[in-house]
């Protein structure tokens, strides 16, 4: 099937382009941001050679939904969403972390958990918990923000002060903005029968000096969700929770030796696999959201994003 996992666009006033693990990113003019999310799959900051058919539409339209649904708690950078891959954006100067919030002991907390850390970016993990035991209170847990083919790596709050990586003024805002969206997220997850297990944010500061929500949010490349349902029963008798997030492809990652560490091999991904993991987009988005997702027109990708943002540019 069509994906678009490369771009090479060149609108009018264009002046730089930045190219994310999944996201590409067009200055226009120095005002605006054309962020065109690809079908690329990342996972142990690493980018798979093969694209997921709909991923890109699915984690534009989901992020889009949800700054829609938080504008009255945080402000965000979105203007428009031309194309089903893409959200035009104020240009903002982003901060150089991602704020991660985590209220289960799950994926990469759980996996230090099990190493025998109880510390996890300075914040203190209660002893005798299990996988996927929810904490007393969510945790933040931030990361340094990577360029494309460069770890993420945990960082405390007192690190990001000290080394003047964002001040403490800001930083302040940063925590307060998580913890509101973590909670807004968790009733919105809540209403769809699911737990928003842990996500991250990423923010940035417009030309005027204010704080605002970028990228994306509460989808499942940034976010872990749970069913509801049968949580309880599944954590007491110690089985695995049913997921909506993509942890399902790390874990057949793990199970096919590669996390992402020098000489190991990317495991061929077949068509048949491929597809399976699109599925599972859909799924995600159709529980997310609860609404039924529409497949774009993906005969010509390329040309439909282009004409579409084109179209945008000229007539704003």
């Amino acid at each position: 099937m069509n994906t678009i996992t490369k771009t090479n666009f060149n609108f009018p006033n264009q002046k730089s382009v930045y190219r994310g693990k999944v996201r590409e990113v067009y200055n226009i003019n120095d005002d605006l941001l054309v962020m065109v999310a690809t079908d690329r799959l990342s996972a142990f900051d690493v980018v798979m050679p093969k694209g997921i058919p709909y991923k890109g539409q699915i984690l534009n339209q989901i992020a889009t939904k949800f700054m829609q649904l938080t504008q009255d708690i945080v402000p965000n950078w979105l203007v428009a969403t031309p194309d089903p891959n893409v959200t035009v954006g104020h240009l903002c100067e982003p901060f150089k972390v991602e704020m991660v919030i985590r209220g289960y002991l799950s994926g990469h907390a759980a996996r230090e958990y099990a190493l025998g850390k109880r510390i996890l970016c300075g914040v203190e993990m209660p002893e005798g918990l299990k996988e996927n035991d929810k904490f007393p209170m969510p945790i933040i847990t931030p990361t340094t923000k990577a360029d494309m083919g460069v770890h993420d790596e945990d960082i405390s709050r007192e690190a990001i002060l000290s080394s003047g990586i964002v001040s403490e003024e800001d930083y302040l805002v940063l925590e307060k903005y998580t913890r509101a969206l973590y909670q807004r997220g968790t009733e919105i997850a809540a209403s769809r029968g699911l737990i928003l297990v842990d996500t991250k944010y990423e923010f940035g500061k417009t030309k005027d000096g204010v704080i605002v929500l970028i990228d994306e949010i509460h989808t499942p490349d940034s976010s872990r969700y749970f069913y509801a349902e049968g949580y309880q029963e599944r954590q007491d008798a110690g089985e695995e929770q049913k997921q909506l997030s993509k942890e399902f492809v790390r874990r057949w990652l793990i199970e096919n030796n590669f996390q992402g560490k020098e000489g190991q091999t990317i495991p061929n991904m077949t068509d048949e696999y491929i597809d399976s993991v699109s599925q599972r987009y859909i799924e995600l988005f159709e529980n997310i959201l609860g609404e039924q997702f529409e497949k774009a027109d993906i005969s010509n990708i390329q040309e439909r994003i282009e004409k579409n943002v084109m179209e945008y540019l000229k007539n704003r």
